[in-house]
């Protein structure tokens, strides 16, 4: 069968046919579970982070990022004016460190 025929075939289908056999597709196509740590973030290797974002992939405050950068616990990769972003190598580091106090 050709990638046409499959289509015709899909056409002649009743709507409600064609919802189940997507949702079938659907289904199938994404059963697979055990997701390397690579697949689901490697696009964000090489991603910087706002301060707001920071403290939300760390499971802190704001004030409380703001806190660890003034006290020298955490460095940002980079500061546009006020603004300071971070990496996400350091912010994995240290939510490894925070995570064992």
């Amino acid at each position: 069968m050709t990638a046409e025929d499959l289509f015709a075939q899909v056409q002649k289908m009743s709507a409600k046919e064609r919802i189940k056999f997507f949702s079938l597709i659907a289904i199938n196509a994404f059963k697979e579970a055990d997701y390397t740590h690579e697949q689901v973030f490697g696009h964000l290797r090489n991603a910087t982070f706002s301060a707001e974002e920071a403290a939300e992939f760390l499971e802190i405050s704001l004030p409380t990022l703001r806190r660890y950068v003034q006290a020298g616990r955490l460095q940002p990769s980079t500061v546009i004016g006020r603004s300071q972003l971070f990496s996400s190598d350091s912010l994995r580091l240290f939510k490894q460190k925070i995570s064992k106090e």
